[in-house]
């Protein structure tokens, strides 16, 4: 018994070691290596504890830039447009972004980032890329409200184009508008195109509207047409506004025929 525990004392250490490695070696066969490899991590993150995040950081950069260029591009590409329609108008416009809409009057008001310090006023025409947007209603310094064409309470005069038929154009609160006309049998279909005309004394003759989808000329108390507008109304993140002066036209002087009588030299203005 004695010589048994002096072997046991002696050899208790190897034996311990020898049953440590025999079980850390069946355990690494019995997960594939798999300890093996976490092992490994583990230590080469403690070498490079950011390297991950560091990565992260830079997937994370490049697509936000890439995000931002897209969206640069989109905006040019805007901007383009809409300075090529509103060479159209002949008054020169202030370029204006859209900052506001109400979520229950989506179709019906916006808010603008240009105001009175800028020089716009009551009653300047707005119009956006694909055609007349709306009219501004009121102005702070630096914002005004605009009240657009697809506002029920907005009504224009406007015509077809193709035959030069005249009506009224109210807004719906959506993409789209009610024209009554003030002929009884006007001449329209599907596909024309809508303009404003004369009849109006907001907006300029000639902008473009939008055009018919669709007509019932049986309607009473007078035919009507619905009119989609051309312009993406509740997309638009830029629009131009446009001073105007609807008696622009009447006040234009007429030129005097040619005489071969001397003029009188003109008076100074009192």
């Amino acid at each position: 018994m004695f010589t048994l525990r002096r072997w046991w004392d002696k050899n208790a250490l190897k034996l311990a070691g020898f049953g440590t490695v025999i079980g850390v070696t069946y355990l690494v066969l019995q997960t594939q290596n798999a300890l093996v490899f976490e092992a490994y991590n583990a230590l080469s993150e403690t070498f490079q504890p950011k390297a991950r995040q560091i990565d992260s950081l830079k997937t994370a950069r490049v697509e936000q830039l890439q995000n931002e260029l897209q969206e640069l591009k989109n905006q040019n590409q805007q901007l383009k447009q809409l300075a090529g329609y509103s060479a159209s108008v002949p008054n020169k416009g202030i370029l204006a972004p859209i900052l506001l809409r109400s979520a229950d009057n989506w179709w019906q008001q916006v808010v603008i980032g240009r105001g009175s310090s800028d020089g716009i006023a009551i009653d300047h025409i707005v119009v956006g890329i694909g055609g007349v947007v709306g009219r501004v209603v009121s102005v702070s310094p630096h914002t005004s409200r605009v009240l657009l064409v697809s506002d029920p309470n907005s009504r224009m005069g406007v015509l077809i184009s193709r035959t030069r038929n005249m009506g009224i154009l109210q807004g719906t609160r959506t993409n789209q508008a009610v024209l009554q006309f003030f002929d009884k049998r006007p001449l329209v279909k599907k596909g024309d195109v809508v303009s404003t005309s004369a009849v109006s004394q907001l907006f300029p003759t000639g902008l473009a509207v939008g055009r018919v989808i669709e007509t019932n000329l049986n309607k009473s108390p007078a035919p009507e047409a619905i009119v989609e507008f051309t312009a993406p109304l509740g997309n638009l993140e830029w629009v131009t506004v446009h001073p105007h002066n609807p008696h622009a036209v009447e006040a234009t002087p007429v030129k005097p025929p040619v005489t071969t009588a001397p003029s009188a030299p003109p008076t100074k203005p009192r």
